[in-house]
């Protein structure tokens, strides 16, 4: 939910914006909190579309980069990613994690201090396996951060994808050709992976675990690279209006009907096939340059936005307590789309366009100094003493 700005400004040949794309992460977001309002059952599939678009620009920008040097620069690489990524991230934790402290229950209190190593590390999925901690319970109401799993995701896959992609262009020509073989097989043996850890009573670790979702990712990076977007503009013909609707169609109705604890068919190949679905319908967007609906401004705005907002939306609903009531539900939406607004031009933007101090060695001295600065909140912000039980009582 976060590179499409970023395949702007990489230091390599652009390519050129797709307004469409930043419809679709608009689409995504809004899934996802209708999701969390429990107003769309499978709304949660928008996280899904996040990963497919991350996996298909961010291969494509890798491309670009490899088609123009012959490599890969990875720690300016990196460094672009936490430019764009770790400010946002940075402010939600110290934010919530303060106003938690301040005035939540001292449940939550004690699962967001616990959580928020893990989040900074971005080991989040596995902190949260490791506890058994099910995301289908609808979150629970006690973990702000439980739903960065899946930033958690992200950044392992950006840690990765990057080191194999140089590998792979090593022999010269034809990278992109290997690069989509590579994506592909690894996504086959992944949805194998998924199958085999599924556990039909909760499906939680098959639904958060990088080694089961690398497909999502990966099959967006099978049609960046060039020989399958070729193929495909072959395949597709005059009818990519036609086949976008179809595409549209299905994806809309997986959203309607699935439903993450009894949809087994969902582990055992539905996700893969949606994730195909959005990575096919992602390239003939890219193909087709501008679909109207999804080119319509107040949707490319929320797309805009959709990174801070996906930080911000599920800590406001956890404190507002959103699904309670309707009012409730949309004082939660309004206050998570101002936050993210706010974050989005008061701290994403000025830090990765305008903040020279944030390149170079100044840069990573100032991210040191924030990291050493959360690892210092965790340790010396107090947590609550554990709830004492009255052992005489329990007969």
């Amino acid at each position: 939910m976060t590179e499409l700005q970023e395949a702007r400004t990489a230091p390599v040949r652009r390519g050129p914006h797709v307004s469409s794309l930043d419809g679709l992460r608009g689409v995504a977001v809004l899934g996802v909190l209708l999701f969390h309002a429990d107003l769309l059952p499978g709304g949660f599939l928008g996280v899904d579309l996040f990963f497919a678009l991350s996996g298909y620009l961010i291969t494509g920008l890798l491309l670009r980069e490899v088609a123009a040097t012959g490599t890969v620069s990875l720690v300016a690489f990196w460094g672009r990613r936490v430019r764009r990524l770790f400010p946002a991230l940075a402010t939600v934790l110290v934010v919530v994690t303060l106003v938690v402290w301040g005035f939540a229950a001292d449940d939550v209190v004690r699962t967001t201090l616990d959580d928020g190593p893990w989040v900074q590390a971005n080991l989040q999925n596995w902190h949260l396996l490791a506890e058994s901690a099910s995301y289908w319970d609808r979150f629970g109401g006690g973990r702000v951060f439980e739903h960065l799993w899946s930033i958690a995701v992200e950044e392992q896959f950006y840690l990765v994808w990057p080191v194999v992609v140089v590998l792979l262009a090593r022999g010269g020509r034809r990278a992109g050709h290997r690069v989509a073989v590579a994506a592909a097989l690894v996504s086959v043996a992944s949805l194998g992976v998924m199958v085999v850890l599924l556990d039909a009573a909760d499906p939680t670790r098959a639904y958060t675990g990088t080694d089961t979702r690398a497909f999502s990712l990966l099959l967006g990076a099978v049609v960046a690279t060039p020989p399958v977007r070729e193929a495909l503009g072959r395949a597709v013909g005059r009818w990519t209006g036609v086949v976008l609707l179809l595409l549209v169609a299905g994806i809309g109705t997986m959203w309607a009907l699935a439903d993450g604890t009894s949809s087994v068919w969902l582990f055992t190949g539905g996700l893969f096939a949606h994730s195909l679905a959005s990575a096919v319908l992602i390239a003939l967007c890219a193909r087709a340059s501008d679909v109207p609906v999804l080119s319509w401004r107040p949707l490319r705005w929320f797309g805009e936005i959709s990174y801070s907002l996906y930080l911000w939306h599920w800590p406001v609903f956890v404190l507002a307590a959103a699904t309670s009531s309707w009012v409730r539900t949309v004082v939660a939406f309004g206050v998570s789309i101002a936050l993210a607004a706010v974050t989005r031009y008061l701290v994403e933007d000025p830090i990765r366009f305008r903040a020279g101090w944030a390149v170079g060695g100044s840069g990573l001295v100032a991210f040191v100094l924030a990291m050493v600065g959360l690892v210092l909140l965790w340790v010396f912000l107090p947590a609550p003493a554990p709830p004492q039980v009255d052992v005489t009582r329990l007969g």
